[in-house]
């Protein structure tokens, strides 16, 4: 178990609670570029000690609890691009996103270690906790529209994370959101990732597009519709990233790339909440969007049950695609009816989750021992 926090001579946080939320990857035909994030969340508590690692993990899935654990691993690299000699750390994990199901697991591990490093290495949560290596100072490489770059840097919003609560004998202050220039987080949970749609859901909150320049990864975020109400349908069996990226082909046909390429633009100016259309409508479109010929044709046979529950759910009108590489299966219902028609499709071999969308992303909250 970790012990209570303490704060240093500088003031600099040394006990911090990062809560990060569940993410689903391409919602069809947005291949390594969208990602959602949804009211579903891992949670860690991190505290910086004289030497020496502990790792106590409270959830069903069996990780590492050792070096090579992706939070760890995470918190290591940050301080290694930040310039600051390595300290011991005691970890408190919760673990409520499956692992294996193509739901985040991992990036939600990448960005929680990145976003705790990050705060215990400032002197508070304000501003300077923003600011990252000075080479990338100033650079909006995660941007919300209609938001200034200096504004959104700088917003902090008291969240759901402060709701958690403090572990006995702690006070906490307020939940500070990811701010929207943090890019280099983002550049370094690419790094460790190796694609950026997952990392950036998980650190933006809402719905992200994210891509790749000769600086590195980029991301623009924007709010989804309010009437959104996604429904995560989690098989039992797992499956690696990996393996399903082995059942993609090397090249497809220029039809079905033209035919993807053009729901992957419906669906990004769908799923905005700054384009108005009345639910029918917005279904309708929804639908028709997330139809995708570059991944999910191939990776579907490989888990029978799941490509039956993308058809079944096609088939009642509801918008259903693989979530992120699978086996889970993301629902984006349109208003309440169409998600109980959702639930009401499912198998036994799934368990069923109606979920929010996360508009936070990483949230994190400073623990100090009580005075």
């Amino acid at each position: 178990m970790v012990g209570a926090g303490r704060a240093g001579a500088d003031g600099a946080a040394r006990r911090v609670r990062v809560r990060v939320p569940a993410t689903s990857a391409n919602l069809g035909p947005g291949f390594d570029a969208f990602g959602l994030a949804l009211g579903l969340y891992d949670e860690v508590d991190v505290e910086m000690t004289a030497s020496g690692l502990t790792v106590d993990v409270v959830g069903p899935d069996e990780v590492a609890q050792d070096e090579t654990h992706l939070v760890v691993r995470a918190i290591r690299a940050t301080f290694d691009l930040l310039g600051r000699p390595q300290p011991g750390l005691a970890l408190r994990c919760v673990n409520r996103i499956p692992h294996g199901r193509g739901l985040g697991s991992s990036a939600a591990a990448i960005v929680a270690g990145i976003v705790a490093a990050a705060a215990l290495d400032r002197p508070d949560l304000g501003p300077e906790f923003e600011a990252g290596p000075a080479a990338n100072q100033g650079d909006p490489g995660v941007a919300r529209p209609g938001v200034p770059a200096d504004r959104a840097a700088t917003a902090t919003a008291a969240g759901p994370a402060a709701a958690a609560g403090p572990g006995p004998g702690d006070s906490a202050g307020p939940a500070t959101s990811v701010p929207a220039a943090a890019a280099w987080m983002l550049r370094l949970a690419h790094d460790i990732e190796g694609h950026p749609d997952n990392v950036a859901a998980a650190l933006s909150g809402g719905f992200t597009v994210a891509w790749q320049d000769v600086e590195g990864a980029r991301c623009l975020r924007v709010d989804p519709f309010a009437e959104l109400r996604p429904v995560v349908f989690v098989p039992t069996v797992r499956q690696s990233t990996e393996a399903s990226r082995g059942a993609l082909p090397v090249l497809v046909g220029l039809p079905d790339a033209a035919r993807t390429l053009g729901r992957a633009a419906l669906l990004a100016l769908t799923m905005s909440a700054a384009e108005p259309a009345a639910a029918a409508q917005r279904a309708r479109t929804l639908f028709s969007a997330t139809e995708d010929l570059l991944h999910q044709p191939y990776r579907l046979p490989a888990a029978p049950a799941t490509g039956e529950l993308v058809a079944r759910l096609r088939a009642l009108g509801v918008p259903a695609t693989l979530s992120g590489s699978g086996p889970s299966v993301l629902a984006l219902a349109v208003g309440g009816e169409q998600a109980a028609a959702a639930v009401g499709a499912a198998s036994a071999e799934f368990s069923v989750a109606p979920l929010s969308v996360d508009r936070s992303g990483a949230q994190v909250t400073r623990l100090d021992p009580e005075r």
